[in-house]
């Protein structure tokens, strides 16, 4: 297949968690024989914080560790009929602009014969339904949710049989455990701060134990205001700034352990859906301790991660795998084994392509399923 894919940021994940699982599928369905082309805007706004931040070298490297897929900017005279012309598939991230979101959807109306699907990896669906009512979907002929639970809300709907659940995973060709560096620190967080969302709950599971453990930690992040530095660096907490997610994995192995705190919306919206942390610390092998959130879709078996059901019990249990090399060492076992045979890009990327041939398969004289909040 000559697959294109359009997406907000292929080459930056400044404040863009959703790069690491682009990537990585992009990479598979190249490595499974298919054509790969992503376009993403020149102006979009990850790009451009990442070039004000560090300058181009991380977007370079992007293109050295991604051969095979193709990746052109654009601007707005792109000519979407050019940027079409063979594609067999077609997927449209959910942070493009509703513009190119509609014009994508125009060729499809028109006919052109290729398969167009929405990849929905936020939980706006729930938490802010009227930007996603600014999408006019219609003409799209599925969406892949990534998780039960939003899946089930696109159903209700009117998308029926045409959602599917598509969960990210782990590039396990980037993350994986790097045993030749120095475990140097005792933990190691990355994640942004982001708009106060979680400042709670970082403070009860991230800064507050660090440090009544006086533990030798750093985390790593944008959207970190000037009291949320104060905060953690009171703690003792060395804060190290936006990291690319392809250096993510060297951090990861120089700590001996980390921690996942999900956002409010996930866990009381949206149970099930793990953020891509979790997948990344597993597949490079670091033994995690989890903030409370619903594996209801039992992605990873016990004995994956442990969970704190509060911050003394985070203290608790960060202190056991820090003392405990047996714990820590079945915690790793456990996570990449749960990893490698469930959850990587290539088994991401092979669903995709048997959920492309159902969709095929399925009467194709009749139109697509309409999202029955879009625009006419």
């Amino acid at each position: 297949m000559k697959c294109v894919l359009f997406y907000h940021a292929f080459t930056s994940c400044w404040n863009n968690g959703n790069a690491h699982f682009l990537r990585g599928y992009a990479r598979e369905l190249a490595a499974l024989g298919h054509e790969v082309v992503v376009f993403e805007p020149i102006d979009g706004w990850s790009r451009l914080n990442a070039i004000r931040e560090i300058g181009g070298e991380a977007i370079q490297d992007v293109g050295r560790l991604f051969p095979g897929v193709s990746v052109r900017r654009y601007d707005a005279a792109l000519d979407f009929d050019e940027a079409l012309d063979g594609a067999d598939l077609v997927i449209v991230h959910e942070w493009n602009s509703p513009d190119v979101i509609e014009r994508v959807g125009r060729r499809r109306v028109h006919g052109t014969p290729f398969t167009l699907l929405f990849h929905d990896t936020h939980h706006r669906a729930v938490t802010a339904p009227d930007e996603l009512a600014q999408f006019d979907l219609d003409a799209f002929d599925g969406v892949l949710a990534f998780g039960e639970v939003l899946r089930q809300i696109y159903m209700k709907l009117g998308w029926g049989n045409r959602a599917y659940t598509w969960h990210e995973a782990a590039d396990v060709a980037l993350y994986r455990p790097i045993p030749d560096v120095e475990r140097a620190e005792d933990l190691v967080w990355i994640g942004n701060w982001g708009d106060g969302e979680r400042s709670a709950e970082l403070n009860e599971f991230l800064v507050d134990p660090v440090a009544e453990l006086s533990l030798q930690a750093s985390v790593y992040g944008v959207r970190y205001s000037d009291d949320a530095i104060y905060t953690i660096r009171t703690a003792g907490i060395r804060y190290g700034g936006w990291l690319p997610a392809h250096w993510a994995p060297v951090a990861f192995a120089g700590a001996r352990a980390t921690i996942h705190v999900p956002r409010g919306p996930y866990v009381r919206l949206l149970p099930g859906i793990p953020t891509i942390r979790v997948f990344e610390a597993l597949a490079c092998g670091i033994p995690l301790v989890s903030a409370p959130w619903s594996d209801a879709e039992e992605l990873f078996p016990d004995g994956a991660y442990l969970t704190a059901a509060h911050g003394a019990d985070m203290s608790r249990k960060l202190r056991a795998v820090l003392d405990d090399r047996e714990l820590s060492s079945a915690l790793v076992a456990t996570g990449l084994r749960a990893i490698r045979e469930r959850h990587t890009c290539r088994h991401r990327a092979q669903q995709l392509v048997g959920i492309v041939e159902a969709i095929r398969a399925s009467d194709a004289s009749s139109p697509p399923l309409r999202y029955i909040g879009a625009s006419a």
